[in-house]
């Protein structure tokens, strides 16, 4: 008998991918969706899987809804995915973040404690809760000092799992993912606007690429390889936390030059700070410019992971490099560009 996963988030970027390969695996894959959400499901569809997904209701605000849907199908496995991800939108909606991105994660192990002992958690926890960082490369045993409402409501969901398998001996596990990012990241988040916005400058479908903080770096890798260290989490006899990532640190100014590369532009940096802008040196137009709208309250400088112990004990590494990441974005945005401005004829 196949075994029963449920995917939280089973729409976004992470979910897509994770879904695809459950389901290579021979999973039955629960995927859930809000009740009144009307959010297409793109991301399933472009990897070819939404067929193959069973869909649920749920909705992360709401105990009893979680504790029946635990209850009644007594999954091998959940993956917890589901979250406002969205680390400049906590700022505007700091007690809903901590709802969904934090109590939440509490509603779901206490279900699993009291109705499904026998299943395995995973929560997807985010080295956004290293913030104001402590050491040069963050590891497992890092200390934490978030920057964000969104970080504060995720190392809430992260203690919450750390507390119950050590209290309850349940199997349940957080992987500190680091940035990773594909061609299915929403457009909110700085690679995919960039790709995206490019490309639609390339096709004139934009005139100016806006950003905020050009200096802060991060360690990107790519989503599809990340989804497969989760999954490798669950596997093992034990729980415990782990951090993934490329342990390679790039600005945002640099995967700015790397994917403007790859559409054909070649960008030259005039003015510092507020005032920096982009030139095209091919044609002379200005593309890119800062827009202090874009700034955080509090922010985060610099990102760098250390995933040796996935590494050792997972088996686990990063299979694509940032040069491949940028280039796999910047190539499904431009097919993406070239179809809306061939729909226009």
């Amino acid at each position: 008998m196949a075994k029963k996963v449920l995917v939280t988030g089973v729409t976004g970027q992470d979910g897509a991918y994770l879904s695809k390969l459950l389901l290579e695996k021979g999973y039955e894959v629960y995927g859930t969706k809000r009740r009144t959400s009307s959010e297409i499901a793109w991301r399933l569809e472009y990897l070819g899987v939404y067929k193959d997904i069973r869909f649920v209701d749920l909705e992360l605000t709401e105990p009893h809804n979680i504790f029946n849907l635990v209850q009644k199908y007594q999954f091998d496995e959940i993956y917890n995915l589901a979250a406002q991800s969205f680390v400049r939108a906590s700022f505007d909606q700091p007690l809903y973040t901590a709802d969904v991105d934090g109590i939440a994660v509490a509603r779901f192990v206490e279900a699993i404690r009291q109705t499904s002992p026998q299943t395995k958690f995973y929560q997807a926890s985010t080295s956004e809760m290293f913030g104001k960082i402590q050491e040069e490369k963050q590891s497992e045993t890092t200390a934490f000092y978030p920057r964000s409402p969104y970080a504060v409501a995720k190392l809430y969901g992260h203690w919450i799992v750390v507390n119950y398998r050590e209290s309850y001996n349940m199997h349940a596990s957080s992987g500190i993912l680091f940035n990773h990012e594909s061609p299915l990241r929403g457009e909110e988040f700085v690679t995919r606007k960039i790709t995206k916005h490019l490309a639609e400058i390339h096709y004139g479908k934009r005139d100016i690429l806006e950003l905020g903080n050009m200096d802060s770096t991060r360690d990107w890798g790519f989503a599809g390889d990340y989804v497969e260290g989760m999954y490798l989490m669950l596997q093992q006899p034990k729980a415990d936390d782990y951090v993934l990532a490329t342990g390679e640190t790039t600005s945002i100014r640099d995967f700015v030059i790397l994917a403007a590369k790859q559409i054909g532009f070649d960008i030259e940096w005039q003015g510092k700070a507020e005032n920096e802008i982009g030139i095209d040196c091919k044609s002379g137009k200005t593309i890119i410019k800062i827009n202090p709208v874009h700034y955080r309250p509090a922010e985060v400088d610099v990102l760098l992971g250390d995933s040796s112990k996935a590494r050792k004990i997972l088996g686990w590494k990063p299979k694509v490099g940032l040069e491949k990441l940028a280039n796999m974005m910047v190539e499904a945005d431009m097919k993406w560009a070239a179809c809306i401005e061939q729909a226009r004829y």
